[in-house]
């Protein structure tokens, strides 16, 4: 209980001090996160209670949607792929197909390593074109 209320402590100050784009990959990992524990859920075919990490990630990638600029060509093409992933989800919840699971994990770790890639690069004051 107290290990927990530590981890609470910890996470609640490290969003209360993140940048934008620090939060984005905070709500990255967490997709993934809820989709690993969905994954494990699943294989344990505990069907109903892998329905909420589910949710979880999907309310994560509407959240990112609703926030996306959409003046830039950049929002459009993350609207489709968030969008899409978000379609896929509620296919794996139907069709209950490991599979489509797995795609929207690659997905968002993909998504995830580009994001800390590019807070690097702008970390470092670097531009590449």
């Amino acid at each position: 209980m107290l290990q927990r209320n530590y981890q609470q402590q910890y996470q609640k100050m490290q969003v209360e001090t993140a940048s934008p784009g620090e939060l984005t990959l905070l709500l990255y990992q967490e997709i993934i996160k809820s989709l690993l524990n969905a994954k494990d859920l699943f294989s344990r075919e505990k069907y109903q209670e892998m329905r909420e990490p589910i949710y979880k990630a999907q309310r994560i990638i509407n959240e990112l949607i609703i926030t996306l600029d959409m003046e830039h060509e950049i929002s459009h093409q993350l609207y489709q792929l968030y969008h899409y992933h978000n379609r896929r989800l509620a296919d794996f919840l139907l069709k209950k197909d490991l599979l489509i699971l797995e795609e929207v994990i690659t997905f968002a770790r993909e998504i995830t390593e580009t994001w800390k890639q590019a807070l690097a690069i702008l970390k470092s004051g670097v531009s590449r074109v």
